[in-house]
C-alpha cells in the first residue's frame, strides 16, 4: 500500500495595509522592533511607508 503524504495548508498572513489573506511564503516582510509587519506586495509596503513617514513629521504650531 502506498501512503499518501498529507497536505499541509500554508501559514495564512495578513498585509498590514490592504488586509488581504497571503500565504507567508508570498508575503513581503518588514521587521520593527518588537514585531513583524507583512505586506502582500511593494505597493502595500510603499503606502505603509508614506503613511509611517508622515505620521512622524512634526507639526506647525
Amino acid at each position: 500500500m502506498i501512503e499518501q503524504e498529507k497536505i499541509v495548508a500554508p501559514e495564512i498572513v495578513s498585509c498590514e495595509v490592504c488586509f488581504k489573506e497571503i500565504p507567508l511564503s508570498e508575503a513581503t516582510s518588514v521587521k520593527a522592533t518588537d514585531y513583524i509587519v507583512y505586506y502582500c506586495g511593494l505597493e502595500c509596503y510603499d503606502k505603509w511607508k508614506k503613511q509611517d513617514a508622515g505620521a512622524e513629521s512634526p507639526t506647525d504650531n
